[in-house]
């Protein structure tokens, strides 16, 4: 039995939720999803510049685990900028 996630405290709200390459229509897009706390974590570590450490307690998680949902985010914008691919921005389920 997997064990639930701990609520992550997500304060950022994108106003922008989609990205995708110039000059191809997004209904022949592939999509990859960008998760709430994974673009929580790019904007707290890339553009906050806060450390791994700091940036996992303003999100409520352990380091190892700020860490993991980084590499995920990571990733998955890699994917998406290399293959061609739209990325979608998820809502905070608490701001629908």
């Amino acid at each position: 039995m997997v064990r639930p996630k701990n609520p992550r405290c997500l304060r950022f709200n994108p106003e922008v939720v989609y990205f995708k390459p110039r000059g191809v229509p997004l209904s022949v897009l592939e999509e990859i999803e960008l998760l709430p706390d994974e673009l929580e974590a790019l904007k707290l570590h890339d553009v906050d510049e806060l450390d791994q450490i700091e940036a996992a307690k303003k999100m409520n998680v352990s380091q190892p685990t700020f860490g993991r949902i980084l590499d995920k985010a990571y990733k998955k914008i890699a994917i998406a900028i290399i293959k061609g691919k739209a990325i979608k921005i998820s809502k905070n389920e608490n701001e629908k």
